[in-house]
């Protein structure tokens, strides 16, 4: 009887293991911006949960938080105090090379849109990147490995040479989109620039006065992707119904954008509770540069140029190197 005991008690462990492996629950973080529509479809049709199900696992609890800039993102993601982080494919490459090798670390679920990222200016004397030393302040998400950050680092680098890589990083300065939209319209302080993602870069070229300085596409080529989905290996491996579930939630949700720009422009004024209206976010989230995609598109270019200047460590020899196999047949780049 003992030994009996001995095994039951022994199959009821490995069971519980089983039951926590597989954890019902699904924690997403995004940052402030239109790059995410997939998250507000998600949330709205409930798709993970659908797909959740049809795996096998009902009943499944969807959170989501907002962060200001990648970093507080990316060491909530290692604390485990999140699950799935968005953002900028440069945080990616950053975390990657922190992480590889490592059982925490990350990669990347898919891509999500490819769109433009700006710099733009108060000042109708700064028109180049020769002219961004007077800019005073630039307003960036996040200094060093923003998407911003890092463009204004490979454009300086692509004018002056890439020892000058970082020839304006002491300029830059962390900022909300929304509050560096605000700073930037009402000419607070000695701020005369500021990196623009959508809806806040249509918002402020459509003012008097304010013009774009650098842009996105034309320093990495259009259609280059703006923002991904990543998680760690420990949530990968751990739970791989509910990583099949997110990413196949991920694949309608991107349909759905692709068949109904309206319907997700609705769901992003009601979620952000924005005073826009449905007219203008679609003509931006349905611009003729946006493409909704989760193909990575020229992300290991930016890793490539993240290396050479010294903020990523490793050097990826390919996309994949950086994202998990279940994106492998989207044929990135």
């Amino acid at each position: 009887m003992p030994f009996m005991r001995t095994i039951v008690v022994a199959l009821a462990i490995l069971a519980a293991g089983a039951v926590r492996a597989e954890v019902p629950e699904v924690r997403i973080a995004r940052q402030f911006s239109m790059g995410y529509l997939q998250l507000n479809m998600m949330e709205h049709e409930q798709l993970i949960q659908k797909h959740a199900a049809l795996l096998g696992i009902p009943d499944v609890k969807v959170t989501s938080s907002k962060f200001n800039g990648p970093t507080p993102m990316n060491d909530a993601l290692l604390s485990d105090s999140l699950d799935i982080v968005t953002g900028s494919p440069m945080a990616l490459y950053f975390i990657w090379g922190r992480t590889r090798g490592t059982p925490q670390e990350v990669r990347g679920i898919s891509a999500m849109v490819s769109m433009t990222v700006g710099v733009v200016s108060r000042d109708p004397a700064i028109q180049t990147v020769a002219d961004l030393d007077r800019c005073g302040k630039i307003a960036v998400a996040g200094v060093k490995v923003s998407a911003p950050a890092v463009l204004i680092q490979a454009a300086a680098a692509k004018a002056y040479g890439l020892k000058d890589y970082a020839r304006f990083d002491t300029l830059t300065l962390p900022m909300s989109p929304p509050d560096a939209m605000i700073a930037l319209l009402l000419g607070a302080g000695e701020m005369a620039c500021s990196y623009g993602v959508e809806p806040y870069l249509s918002q402020m070229l459509a003012r008097p006065g304010i013009h774009k300085v650098l842009d996105s596409h034309a320093v990495w080529g259009a259609g280059s992707t703006f923002t991904v989905a990543y998680t760690s290996t420990r949530f990968h491996d751990r739970n791989p119904k509910l990583y099949q579930a997110v990413y196949n939630a991920m694949n309608e949700a991107t349909a759905m954008i692709n068949a109904d720009i309206g319907k997700a422009s609705r769901y992003w004024i009601e979620d952000g509770e924005s005073k826009l209206t449905e007219d203008f976010v679609k003509s931006v989230a349905g611009g003729s540069t946006v493409r909704w995609t989760m193909t990575p598109v020229k992300t290991l270019e930016v890793a490539k140029f993240m290396h050479e200047v010294g903020t990523l460590k490793v050097l990826p020899e390919s996309w994949k190197d950086y994202f998990f196999p279940e994106a492998y047949g989207l044929g990135g780049s």
